[in-house]
């Protein structure tokens, strides 16, 4: 008997591959509620090669977040040429001495960064912004255990959450107080955890390709979960961070000069970049433990 065409063959061994994709998945969610939250979470960072991730995702950053506070900073302050970022960062951190003033020489004014606010340079740094979502959404995607969505889907999807990121860094910092005095001050900075919350509440359903429909309007609850993740981690985590470790760092490389301020930029980044990291690997692991099993394996797209 001759052999079946190619294409007959994959359509008769496509129940098969279906069942064993159902079949591997399953003892991967088993495994991963057989251990506890923070072992389940540690093995998926190293997984998913975490430390690579975070290399990459802290460059982006470096190159993307940054400018863009500082552009932010200069249209708010009407690109004044008696205002600086760098004073407003060294009130925050309280820093004194060489540290403080390298800060201060670092940044400039705000009127320095007035030839870059045209449609073309502020233009650039959005763009830049995509790439560093796509590495978002791969991390997630990884973390969630996903194939990756194709390059147009991931783009799109990416713009759409690199907005959404900017928004909530805004809402933050207009909600948030520096140093709270008061209990309203108190109330201030819980509800400024709000915009974050929804936006590591979101991004899975935004970022990670969902083909077994895991995601859908009903399960929506359960990713509050990711949600919590990314406010302690992420917020909660880079507020502490902002505070006591930028300062430590700043005052150790003094003598470094302006250099030394970007190497405590960098490493503050790398940081940040790694907590989205297990941020991502935290929020896959509680919700595959929070939700219930029908909901995680879902079911293939038609």
């Amino acid at each position: 008997m001759p052999d079946l065409p190619r294409e007959i063959r994959d359509i008769a061994e496509l129940p098969q591959k279906l069942t064993q994709s159902f079949t591997h998945r399953m003892e991967e969610l088993e495994d991963s509620r057989r251990l506890g939250t923070p072992v389940a979470a540690t093995r998926r960072f190293f997984e998913i090669e975490g430390f690579d991730l975070s290399g990459l995702l802290a460059l982006e950053l470096f190159t993307t977040v940054i400018p863009l506070m500082l552009l932010g900073f200069g249209w708010a302050s009407h690109f004044s040429s008696q205002l600086s970022f760098g004073d407003t960062l060294i009130r925050q951190l309280e820093l004194t001495g060489a540290a403080a003033e390298q800060v201060r020489n670092l940044c400039g004014s705000g009127s320095s960064l007035r030839s870059t606010w045209t449609v073309f340079g502020l233009g650039s740094f959005l763009i830049w912004g995509i790439p560093m979502s796509s590495q978002v959404a791969k991390t997630f995607g990884r973390a969630f255990r996903r194939e990756r969505y194709p390059f147009w889907g991931e783009a799109w999807r990416g713009a759409v959450w690199f907005c959404l990121f900017l928004v909530t860094q805004a809402l933050t910092v207009k909600i948030s107080v520096g140093h709270p005095g008061t209990f309203w001050d108190v109330v201030a900075n819980i509800l400024g955890l709000l915009p974050s919350f929804i936006l590591w509440s979101v991004t899975p359903a935004i970022l990670v390709r969902d083909d077994f429909h895991s995601f859908s309007r009903s399960s929506w609850p359960y990713l509050m979960w990711c949600g919590l993740a990314g406010v302690v981690l992420d917020t909660v985590g880079v507020r502490m961070l902002i505070r006591f470790l930028i300062p430590a760092l700043l005052h150790g490389w003094v003598d470094f000069g302006p250099i030394g301020v970007a190497m405590a930029l960098m490493t503050f980044c790398t940081v940040v970049a790694a907590l989205w990291v297990v941020t991502a690997c935290v929020s896959a692991v509680l919700w595959e433990h929070r939700t219930p099993t029908d909901v995680v394996m879902g079911k293939p797209a038609e």
